[in-house]
């Protein structure tokens, strides 16, 4: 095994000194990958009852699903309208 390891140090070659290299920025796309993503955090006794994103996903289209029947029927209509055009 440390054979292994000194043969992997050794493939770097002499001239890729990274510490002479300026410009490089921690963190520099930090604020894209915040806004492309949809990460959430969940509290443990929720993640202890949802495990798993498909039982996250899947809780909330039948929440979904049960907020929307609960909408009066002509709202229903008039935002499906919008959708179809």
């Amino acid at each position: 095994m440390k054979n292994e390891v000194d043969e992997l140090e050794d493939e770097l070659r002499p001239e890729y000194d990274f510490s002479n290299m300026a410009g490089g920025v921690r963190g520099k796309y930090v604020e894209r990958y915040r806004t492309a993503t949809n990460v959430v955090l969940l509290d443990p006794d929720v993640a202890k009852a949802f495990p798993t994103n498909a039982s996250v996903n899947e809780a909330l289209r039948l929440l979904l699903q049960i907020a929307q029947r609960q909408q009066p029927e002509q709202t229903r209509l008039e935002r499906t309208d919008s959708v179809l055009k």
